[in-house]
């Protein structure tokens, strides 16, 4: 058998011409140079109508503020009311302690108190009583220089004798000897009560202020949200001893949120607090714009604000163009309808054709919840609302006229 021929037919191509070839080669060129030039006229055409008044980054994020919340008093958790992602109420309770050492150590404060009352109100009785006795004394010494007259007169006629005479003088000395004593005992209580009140005495107030300590101690056992805001970060679990100053959880408020812009120092020219800008978030991307106003930049490069920031003067200099942050606030009617996180990466553009003020300016405004708490305000005053209870509930009524001393003034 025959071998098939299996080969395809081959096509003739006519060989191309050098006229041919040089009218391709024309026609790519003039293609070339039409989209060139029609690249050139877009890119102007954007400068003129965008580039130029617009400065854009990509290293911009999202940030705001992060509440911490931290143990003010030692205890143990004994339970745990917020979660992660959850929203709580400025003044709601999170983590509340265990309560039984600090009712124990305002109840031993509580005592001290009101025995620090009885004690400066018995100095005020031992006062009244030293008074009485000056005003005793005085009146027997007085007796005594009565007699100690009249035996003189009676002397010169013989009517008393000598030793009589003698006598009642020795006991004149000794009685103004007693009464200088009783004095010098009422100077030495009057120095502890002088110039005071009962409620005023600083033994009192010394313990007033033990109370309240011990107090607002006992209400810090309740650890209270001082913002409005969204839980994140918990880190204490029930039965975990806590101590002041060690960290809870953290507060978000998403209401209030600004983008952090780290532009390159050689574009900061024409930037100024007040212009607009556009922010595009990578959560939501090109279809969701935001629109934020630039509030003011920061003083400082970001390196100087570093943890180990660099020190030129030292070793070899490498020239590293700088990046200075700038803070744009974003609109808040646009963080209702489309929320954002602190974090997330944007891509923002700043119009630096709006009217240019100093660079040094800042319409940076604090007047956002997260900027003022008085969730512990009424702490001390409640503390001290129930000391003066104390105070009340044991003080002894002084009887009218009794810190009044006239014997004194007597010679």
């Amino acid at each position: 058998m025959g071998q098939e021929n299996t080969e395809a037919p081959r096509i003739a191509v006519p060989p191309l011409s050098r006229k041919n070839i040089r009218a391709r080669r024309a026609f790519l060129l003039k293609a070339l140079a039409v989209g060139v030039a029609v690249g050139v006229l877009a890119a102007a055409f954007r400068w003129l109508t965008y580039d130029r008044d617009w400065v854009t980054t990509d290293n911009a994020f999202v940030t705001g503020n992060i509440i911490p919340v931290q143990a003010d008093a030692t205890g143990v958790v004994a339970r745990v009311f917020a979660e992660e992602t959850q929203l709580v109420k400025k003044g709601e309770v999170l983590i509340q302690l265990d309560t039984q050492r600090a009712r124990a150590a305002l109840g031993q404060a509580e005592a001290e108190l009101g025995r620090a009352v009885r004690n400066v109100g018995a100095l005020y009785a031992n006062r009244r009583q030293v008074c009485q006795k000056i005003t005793a004394r005085a009146a027997v010494r007085e007796r005594t220089r009565h007699d100690l007259a009249r035996y003189k007169k009676a002397a010169t006629s013989g009517a008393a004798s000598g030793q009589l005479l003698q006598n009642t003088e020795d006991t004149l000395i000794a009685q103004e000897a007693d009464l200088r004593e009783a004095r010098a005992e009422y100077q030495a209580i009057e120095a502890r009560v002088g110039g005071v009140t009962p409620t005023t005495h600083p033994d009192v107030e010394a313990a007033r202020a033990r109370f309240n300590d011990a107090y607002i101690e006992y209400l810090r056992q309740s650890i209270r949200a001082p913002v409005t805001g969204y839980v994140a970060k918990r880190r204490v679990q029930v039965g975990q001893r806590v101590r002041p100053g060690d960290q809870i959880m953290n507060l978000v408020p998403l209401d209030h949120l600004w983008v952090e812009a780290n532009l390159w120092e050689n574009r900061m020219e024409r930037i100024r607090p007040g212009q607009p800008a556009i922010i595009k978030v990578d959560l939501y991307g090109s279809s969701e714009l935001f629109h934020g106003t630039v509030e003011g930049l920061v003083p400082g490069s970001g390196s100087v604000f570093a943890t180990l920031p660099p020190d030129n003067a030292t070793g070899n200099f490498i020239r590293i163009v700088q990046r200075v942050p700038v803070r744009i606030a974003i609109d808040p009617e646009e963080l209702k309808t489309t929320p954002l996180r602190p974090g997330l990466s944007t891509v923002t553009s700043i119009n630096v054709s709006a009217e240019p003020k100093p660079m040094n300016d800042s319409i940076v405004k604090t007047s956002t919840g997260e900027y003022v708490s008085d969730v512990f305000d009424k702490d001390l005053a409640e503390a001290r609302a129930k000391a003066d209870k104390i105070v009340k509930d044991n003080l002894v009524a002084t009887p009218d006229g009794g810190d009044s001393c006239s014997a004194l003034t007597q010679p």
